[in-house]
């Protein structure tokens, strides 16, 4: 072979079109940035409609990804072995997480100058942790996964603190910077451990090496793969992980609270998914009980909180919303727990309970921020006779509440707790079934109270501001989608299952 020859051979072609949704959210928010040097301060609503139209154009980006899978970056050595896989699994989550910053985006339109957020950054650091997130469904090896992860993660330690002078704000930040520097540090520990075992960081090559790992490096492996798994447990919130949650959520400003308990926590799911499932599959009765156990405590610590929450006077909205967000991060590990104990394909059961999460956490975080353009404490006092101002918005509100609890009309709410809790019943994980079943019927009481608040008559005369559109509009987009699931449940289910890893 020639010289001209060998070096042709190592040199990659790129696939375009399969890394564009990741691609698209970068390169916007470069543009942002150095379009926020030029564009006059009265003029810097540009930045942020300029931020949505990127966000748009990432999810057209999926359409032609639609035909089937793609992968780029691979081994010249093994065509078959890369590091971006563009599978259904990755369009559906990046579709979740592209579409959960664009809503995101439209209310942090008004966000950003109410709360006198300097513009640039925000919308830079915006566009930064959704190409990270859109990236993390797509990577193959672990090196990717924790670049993306960091990625995904870095910018929003910015974006909870970016209320100046705000010690709330600045608290949150450094309580949730902190923490994940910690469970990152001890994920590559683990990463260490598992490369130390196998000699490769590609997904599907640690698999087929841990079937056949010697005696002497047994103890390592499991250890490693017991230590990648907490870097991916913390973005859940899951117990014990989860301490950084409620006060984060209360500091940060509300778009990213949103952004938060939708995007970060996919993030986590996506990444414990492709950890379990593709490369520790020999290692399942290591993982499978770790990850039951913490679902269990995750939902039931998680909705015990919220019910205490809603015991106290004058209690705040976003802080039950936190908690809630923890006790339904212990549904969603149940699929993937139960895919250690189960030939059958679990982790559809997963995605389609975060699809229908995404959809309803977003639309009460939508409702709440409108709520608090008029009362800034955003306590669940706040939502009286919501009803008898703002009609619509009380009907959206009560109605992703009930979707979170699973009672009709919130018909997507309550098939997605069946399938997960069917999940469980099939994999011969009858015990946490029932600890999920005990713990839907607590989580009841407080998402009901607060769903009784919207109709009650109001104390005195409520004040009344108009609506930015933007909010409007993602009210609007969330409760449409909600209903329209309600009405074809199972089509999130079958759009969340097929093809999975194929």
């Amino acid at each position: 072979m020639t010289v001209a020859a060998e070096t042709a051979s190592l040199v990659q072609s790129v696939d375009w079109a399969a890394i564009a949704p990741p691609t698209i959210a970068a390169t916007v928010g470069l543009i942002v940035l150095v379009a926020d040097l030029f564009v006059p301060e009265d003029k810097k609503q540009l930045l942020g409609r300029l931020s949505i139209a990127g966000l748009a154009a990432a999810l057209l980006a999926l359409l032609p990804l639609l035909d089937g899978d793609r992968s780029t970056f691979c081994l010249t050595a093994d065509n078959d072995v890369c590091s971006y896989t563009a599978d259904h699994f990755t369009l559906v989550i990046q579709l979740l997480v592209l579409g959960g910053a664009l809503l995101t985006a439209l209310l942090s339109v008004t966000e950003t100058t109410k709360d006198k957020l300097p513009a640039g950054e925000f919308w830079f650091l915006l566009m930064s942790s959704a190409a990270g997130a859109a990236l993390l469904p797509a990577s193959r090896d672990l090196a990717t996964l924790v670049v993306a992860l960091e990625v995904a993660s870095l910018p929003a330690f910015a974006l909870v603190g970016m209320k100046r002078g705000d010690r709330l704000s600045s608290e949150a930040a450094l309580k949730f910077f902190l923490s994940s520097v910690t469970a990152t540090a001890v994920m590559l520990l683990g990463v260490s451990f598992v490369y130390a075992t196998t000699g490769t960081l590609h997904l599907t090559e640690i698999a087929v090496r841990l079937d056949d790992v010697p005696a002497q490096l047994d103890t390592l492996a499991k250890a490693g793969v017991a230590l990648t798994l907490v870097g991916f447990a913390f973005k859940t919130a899951a117990v014990p992980f989860h301490f950084w949650v409620p006060d984060t959520y209360v500091g940060a400003p509300l778009p990213v609270a949103a952004y938060l308990s939708v995007i970060g926590k996919a993030v986590g799911f996506t990444g414990l998914i492709l950890v379990t499932v593709i490369a520790f599959p020999s290692y399942a009765d290591v993982w499978g009980p770790a990850i039951a156990v913490l679902a269990a405590l995750t939902m039931t610590v998680g909705n015990v909180a919220a019910l205490r929450q809603s015991a106290t006077r004058a209690y705040s909205a976003v802080r039950l919303l936190a908690w809630s967000s923890v006790g339904q991060a212990g549904y969603i590990l149940v699929p993937i727990a139960a895919a250690a104990y189960s030939s059958d394909n679990q982790i559809g059961s997963t995605v389609a309970y975060a699809l229908m999460y995404a959809v309803v956490n977003l639309g009460a975080f939508a409702v709440a921020a409108l709520v608090a353009r008029t009362h800034p404490l955003n306590r669940i006092a706040d939502y009286r006779g919501l009803y008898a101002t703002r009609p619509l918005a009380a009907l959206a509100l009560g109605f992703f509440l009930l979707c979170l609890a699973g009672l009709p009309p919130g018909i997507i709410g309550l098939f997605a707790k069946v399938t997960v809790f069917s999940a469980a019943v099939d994999a011969g994980l009858g015990w946490l079934a029932v600890v999920m079943a005990a713990n839907v019927v607590i989580a009841l009481y407080y998402y009901l109270k607060w769903t009784a608040v919207l109709f009650r008559a109001p104390e005195g005369e409520q004040p009344k501001h108009a609506v930015p559109v933007p909010v409007t509009l993602a009210i609007v987009l969330t409760a449409v989608l909600g209903i329209a699931l309600s009405g074809v449940p199972q089509l999130a289910l079958r759009f969340a299952t097929g093809n999975l890893f194929q």
